[in-house]
């Protein structure tokens, strides 16, 4: 891929969501929600502060994240569907 976010941006790659209910029951792909967990797939380099020091971002690389449901601009790269989003827009990890 050959892309890297700035600053304190990411970019994720979204996660396919789940093709039928527990119950068993087929989502068509018009009902479906949009994602909200993907993978980073690259970071930037953090935030600068007001005094001019960098700091790093608290995800890496890899991680499972959780992210609203509208956040992030999206934008396709070799093919792939990917999402821009700063830092904040990241409401948790997944361990």
């Amino acid at each position: 891929m050959n892309i890297r976010p700035l600053h304190d941006r990411v970019v994720v790659e979204p996660l396919a969501a789940e093709q039928k209910t527990k119950g068993g029951i087929i989502i068509p792909d018009t009902a479906k929600e949009k994602p909200s967990e993907g993978k980073i797939v690259a970071i930037g380099s953090g935030y600068r502060g007001d005094d001019g020091k960098v700091t790093k971002l608290d995800v890496k690389k890899g991680d499972r994240v959780l992210y609203g449901k509208w956040s992030g601009t999206e934008i396709k790269v070799d093919g792939k569907d990917l999402l821009i989003m700063k830092e904040s827009d990241i409401l948790g990890v997944i361990q």
